[in-house]
């Protein structure tokens, strides 16, 4: 799944997810994409800045004002909606293991079929697959991932 950040003519933000940069272009052109403010279907993507995961530890001076003192430990809501999206991913998406960036490139060039994809990459190849303007979100590890 792919997360852009959208705006509509009438400059209302907001988020959509898609399956790939086809799946957006397609339902763009049916006017399936809707502001969710207006309704206008006069919808574009907008800059993004990129979100990549690390692997990096977080330390309180650079984690969100919310989370300070709480260490890496996140409210169960937050861990039992974060278990929904990936869980939706992996079922709806196919697992390219560490193959992801070279696929991921594939499908932005048209090179192999449009479909929705996940697997690794490391924190450069998300960079540079950003870089590219091929959109990516990281899917973070959970508690059950861990063990």
């Amino acid at each position: 799944m792919i997360k852009f950040s959208l705006v509509c003519d009438k400059d209302h933000e907001f988020e959509g997810w898609f399956g790939s940069n086809a799946e957006f272009d397609d339902q763009q052109k049916k006017n399936f994409v809707s502001c969710p403010v207006c309704g206008s279907t006069n919808v574009f993507k907008a800059l993004m800045a990129p979100s990549v995961a690390g692997t990096k530890k977080s330390t309180d001076e650079n984690l969100p004002a919310a989370q300070v003192g709480m260490g890496n430990q996140l409210p169960a809501e937050m861990v039992e909606q974060l278990r929904e999206i990936k869980q939706y991913v992996e079922k709806n998406s196919e697992n390219v293991g560490d193959k992801f960036p070279e696929e991921a490139r594939k499908i932005h060039y048209g090179e192999t079929e449009a479909r929705g994809i996940y697997g690794k990459a490391s924190i450069e190849e998300a960079a540079n697959l950003v870089d590219e303007g091929i959109g990516v979100v990281p899917i973070p590890d959970l508690p059950e991932d861990k063990n």
